[in-house]
């Protein structure tokens, strides 16, 4: 279905930051609509891009050209409970498939912290989750089946279309559209859950220890405070019961303190920066310990409904002792003071193109700042302290970088602008967004606009 002109509405993503109102919008529901769809977006000399739960802090999705809206495009389609490999829909939303699987008795061995993502945008993206021994949701992938420029239904793996499947694994929706992801899945299991402060000199400085010695780690520390929050999650043996915390418990911690006690610091401090120090400072010192055991994507994922800003970059494991240490003296010295968490996590390399853990053992270092508060300084800040480093950022989160600068940090940048000029040279997937971390397509850049005349 296409709704076109005013009907179609303005877009915004999660956070607010960016919006577009598109000239048409296709909501299909089957893989021959995502097809039409391209073709009549080709015919009005429209650029396509697929949407999902508009997660991104970038407007990697945005388009003012035709939006493909996949919502209705979900559900596993083949599952093999012995091998562990699930083919799911695109649209699908990861909180669904994590529900899905544990029906079935699998799961994902590694996911991030946010349920609310298509399978196909977080891969697009390279969502990552926290583990030295494992890699981002990506490395998961054993095939996929896309939908090119020419209407051309493909599917890619380590055996078929190699250079494809290596390109399109994290592919920023640059290649085609994605309508089937097959899934290396693991047994379900359990993951038993300790968190609690630490103070956060002693957490930078333990950092290679602690993310080696549990099968998933990580911590946020609150700008001007001296605690961090550690999050210790590692698998509950096969025997063992999981305990998960009450229902009462839960709520209060997740529903009441991280999201409706700590919406109401960030307002305060939105409307009073001058009292957020302090605010974070007593936030820090108030953390709370918890020890509990449960479905391993009941203790990955956690709600977030306090919007926010966020940037985000991988750098090479065992700098970010020294990185993390100078952003903590550097953060004071900010002019607009900073209300969110640092958050910091770990990922094995992998070998995936346009992945940022691509060929290096990784660390992730993620910055926010309440919505409606002042973060340009801040993100400046962060950017050239991970620059130093050869900090990679995250696809759908704020950073600065152009092509000329990403093709230094990725070895296989010009494999995958190589297959993108193949398979989709006159830039029918592209946007400005991409234009710029990419480079045009061969074509040059598109406009995504409809010809003039009726449309």
């Amino acid at each position: 279905m296409a709704i076109s002109g005013r009907d179609a509405g303005t877009w915004r993503n999660w956070a607010g930051n960016v919006t577009v109102t598109p000239a048409r919008w296709y909501r299909p529901v089957s893989a021959d609509g995502i097809a039409e769809a391209i073709a009549g977006a080709a015919r009005d000399g429209l650029t396509v891009r697929a949407v999902g739960s508009g997660h991104s802090f970038t407007p990697i999705a945005a388009t003012p050209g035709a939006m493909l809206d996949l919502s209705g495009w979900t559900g596993i389609v083949a599952a093999d409970t012995r091998t562990g490999l699930v083919t799911v829909r695109s649209g699908t939303r990861l909180r669904e498939l994590n529900a899905d699987l544990d029906r079935l008795g699998l799961a994902l061995a590694n996911l991030g912290d946010i349920d609310a993502q298509t399978i196909a945008g977080a891969l697009s993206t390279g969502t990552h989750g926290t583990g030295a021994a494992l890699g981002g949701l990506a490395t998961q992938v054993e095939a996929l089946e896309l939908i090119l420029a020419d209407g051309t239904v493909v599917s890619c793996s380590a055996d078929e279309r190699p250079a494809l499947f290596s390109a399109a694994r994290v592919g920023l929706g640059a290649l085609g559209i994605i309508t089937e992801v097959t899934l290396a899945c693991v047994p379900a299991f359990a993951l038993a859950a300790e968190e609690g402060p630490e103070p956060v000199a002693d957490v930078i400085e333990r950092f290679g220890e602690l993310a080696a010695g549990h099968d998933h780690f990580e911590f946020y520390w609150i700008p001007y405070g001296r605690n961090a929050l550690v999050k210790r999650n590692n698998r509950l043996p096969a025997d063992r019961a999981p305990a998960p915390l009450p229902a009462a418990r839960r709520f209060y911690e997740y529903e009441i303190m991280e999201n409706a006690g700590f919406g109401l610091l960030c307002r305060t401090g939105r409307v009073a920066p001058r009292l957020i120090p302090r605010l974070n400072r007593i936030t820090s010192a108030a953390l709370s310990r918890r020890s509990y055991s449960d479905r391993s994507y009941r203790v990955f994922t956690t709600p977030r409904r306090v919007r926010f800003v966020e940037s985000e970059y991988a750098i090479p494991v065992d700098t970010a002792p020294a990185a993390l240490a100078e952003l903590r003296r550097e953060v004071p010295k900010l002019a607009d003071p900073v209300m969110f968490p640092v958050e910091v996590r770990v990922a094995a390399a992998d070998d995936i193109w346009l992945s940022t853990a691509n060929g290096r053992p990784s660390a992730y270092i993620a910055i926010h700042q309440y919505s409606g508060l002042p973060y340009q300084a801040y993100f400046a800040l962060f950017e050239s302290i991970v620059a130093g480093v050869g900090g990679r950022p995250h696809w759908g989160k704020l950073h600065t970088l152009d092509a000329g600068r990403l093709r230094e940090l990725y070895p296989h940048f010009g494999d995958f602008v190589q297959v993108r000029d193949e398979v989709d040279p006159a830039g029918r997937f592209t946007n400005a967004y991409l234009d710029r971390v990419l480079g045009p397509p061969p074509a040059g850049p598109v406009t995504g606009l409809p010809p003039e005349g009726p449309g």
